[in-house]
């Protein structure tokens, strides 16, 4: 029984440490299919705070959908990919020009990645000194790489004033980023950059173009509950009563 008992534990452990870094800060979990979420971690007003991203496995190599909070995660992540799928990255979309999605921008631009963002993202992390990409999208843009696809689409400010949400019809995942907060969160966060008047607009406009969605993955912390769209409608409209134009 005992020698039971530590191979399972060690078989629990091997199948983890290519999720996690000795520090615990990168934590990977499988979503559906080929998509994954990819978690980091850093402070915010003093207290430690999840930060989601996702990655997509195609025939052409790994997508990244923004890149980690945490600065000591952007090889540690690009290694777990290519020991846990035998994949490269190849390329990376940016959602907003905060830091906990910008971060490794440059990084990865430097090791031959591409790397995306809206102009207006460029245009603010460039203002405020944020890392840039190589690559600029002028409109919402379709990408097919590989055996998947999928959309950019700006639904006007929010959280920030560039938010994009990405969207994969075949799957119905919505990956929300930062403009979508989780079911766990009981405010809409940092808004040092939102538009408070807009945001439950921008919502409605989300929910509007992409209805059922199956999985919508927030900037932070739990994606396991569906409703984190209407979820920040409500705290966003509640935001809106108490500062009316």
């Amino acid at each position: 029984m005992r020698i039971i008992a530590t191979a399972a534990i060690l078989l629990f452990f091997l199948g983890n440490v290519e999720a996690q870094n000795a520090s615990g800060s990168l934590v990977i979990s499988h979503l559906t299919g080929d998509f994954y979420i990819y978690t980091t971690f850093n402070y915010y007003k003093g207290k430690p705070v999840p930060a989601n991203g996702m990655y997509l496995l195609t025939d052409k190599g790994t997508v990244l959908f923004d890149s980690p909070w945490d600065t000591t995660q952007f090889q540690p992540l690009l290694d777990s990919i290519r020991i846990r799928h035998h994949q490269e990255v190849v390329m990376c979309i940016a959602t907003h020009f905060h830091e906990d999605r910008t971060g490794g921008l440059e990084y990865y631009r430097n090791l031959g990645l591409k790397t995306y963002t809206t102009k207006l993202t460029d245009q603010l992390s460039s203002k405020r000194g944020m890392k840039r990409a190589e690559f600029l999208l002028e409109k919402d843009t379709a990408f097919t790489i590989g055996q998947h696809s999928f959309e950019t689409y700006f639904p006007g400010a929010g959280h920030a004033p560039d938010n994009i949400v990405i969207w994969f019809e075949k799957e119905r995942v919505l990956y929300g980023g930062c403009l979508v907060k989780s079911v766990d969160d009981n405010d809409l966060g940092n808004l040092g950059d939102a538009n408070i008047l807009a945001y439950s607009t921008t919502i409605e406009r989300v929910r509007k173009k992409f209805a059922r969605p199956r999985y919508i993955i927030p900037g932070h912390n739990g994606w396991s509950n569906s409703n984190s769209l209407r979820h920040t409608l409500n705290m966003a409209k509640a935001l809106q009563r108490k500062n009316p134009l």
